[in-house]
């Protein structure tokens, strides 16, 4: 039995007041549902909604994105064209403060686009879009069999954010990569049929950057 029906059937030792008690009791049940129905609401939003900072795992070999082949509706951002071509696309793995961390078998949440200086993230519960500000390769190492890796970090500002990540709209974005870079030579040449294997953390905040 839920609470609200031990409260709305508990006996009435007082037969002469039922009716009053009755009506009572009904109201101060209907009262304690909505009472316990609101903060569940407010916690689903609250346990829902990604940390700040959060941190995702892009990893896995770009594909590209044929012309007119991007993502439904464009994943509803504006700021960035996902089916125009120059796009090219890895996945999402969660690593800390998304509502996704206890995958402890690590399975994909989402997918990661960039291409012409802009990246998107598909995520559960939202989009986010975002410009490179700065940042690069300095240092290029080789593979032992004929490709390299490409090591460094960058940095971007948050264009435009939807769903639960909107609090993140202006926001920053600093990235920690390793490229295997499969096919040795100048960085990005051939990307992404060429073999580009990403391992890129992204510490993803409201915080603007200077």
């Amino acid at each position: 039995m839920s609470t609200n029906q031990a409260l709305i059937h508990q006996p009435n030792p007082t037969t002469g007041q039922q009716p009053i008690n009755t009506q009572r009791r009904t109201f101060i049940g209907g009262a304690l549902a909505a009472l316990l129905a609101s903060p569940g609401r407010v916690v689903a939003d609250e346990r829902d909604a990604p940390s700040d900072p959060f941190i995702v795992l892009l990893k896995g070999l770009y594909q590209q994105v044929p012309v007119g082949q991007g993502p439904k509706s464009n994943l509803g951002l504006t700021t960035v064209n996902l089916s125009n071509g120059s796009f090219s696309k890895t996945q999402i793995y969660p690593v800390f403060g998304t509502n996704n961390d206890d995958n402890h078998e690590r399975k994909p949440i989402g997918t990661f686009y960039v291409g012409a200086g802009h990246c998107a993230y598909d995520l559960p519960g939202g989009a986010i879009a975002m410009q490179f500000t700065g940042g690069g390769f300095p240092l290029i190492i080789p593979d032992g069999s004929g490709g390299q890796f490409d090591e460094g970090t960058f940095e971007l500002t948050i264009l435009e954010a939807t769903g639960i990540y909107s609090a993140f709209n202006g926001g920053h974005n600093h990235m920690v990569d390793r490229l295997h870079q499969l096919v040795a030579g100048p960085v990005f040449a051939g990307f992404p049929s060429s073999g580009y294997n990403e391992f890129c953390f992204c510490i993803i905040s409201q915080y603007p950057f200077p």
